[in-house]
């Protein structure tokens, strides 16, 4: 067993646990560490694939800029339990429905994608064996982000843009 694959087990039970701790645990604010660990250990597998411009990417907007955001909200919502209203049984059934439609819309997506059979040396079988030298490289990911991935990547901003918008609304006080 090589390094590679050991760090590679290392930082998947890293990813693994804390993603798991985070869905489990109630305090807000270790929700967000644990989730910047899980963001540091997906950051080391980006290493791992030789795509080092995308794990700093990933590091300065996700555990950088998302994260303080998150804590930004946390702090803005207050949220204790003991002056925490009830949100009424409608609420939470629309929030299941959104969810599940969420659910089948992500099966639906991942449904037309084919899995690529590696060998184990990493590369693709059926192509000539030899890796691509480009993958990783900033021009190629900005190639394909700009061109294939262009109505993704901007709607995405608007996702993250109605999340906050949601959770700030779902937070406030009912002024009477």
């Amino acid at each position: 067993m090589t390094i590679t694959h050991i760090l590679f087990l290392v930082l998947s039970v890293v990813a693994v646990l804390s993603a798991a701790i985070v869905v489990l645990n109630s305090n807000p604010v270790r929700n967000v560490l644990l989730l910047i660990v899980c963001f540091f250990s997906i950051a080391g597998h980006y290493v791992l694939l030789n795509a080092q411009f995308l794990a700093a990417v990933h590091v300065i907007v996700y555990a950088g800029a998302i994260m303080v955001l998150f804590l930004f909200v946390i702090m803005l919502l207050n949220l204790n339990k003991e002056s925490e209203p009830h949100k009424p049984a409608w609420e939470k059934i629309i929030a299941v429905i959104a969810g599940g439609i969420f659910f089948v819309t992500l099966v639906g997506a991942l449904k037309g994608t084919d899995v690529i059979v590696r060998n184990a040396s990493g590369t693709s079988l059926g192509d000539s064996g030899i890796p691509s030298p480009e993958i990783g490289l900033v021009e190629s990911l900005g190639k394909v982000l700009f061109s294939d991935f262009l109505v993704p990547f901007e709607l995405s901003s608007i996702l993250f843009l109605g999340a906050m918008v949601g959770a700030v609304m779902l937070g406030k006080k009912n002024i009477k």
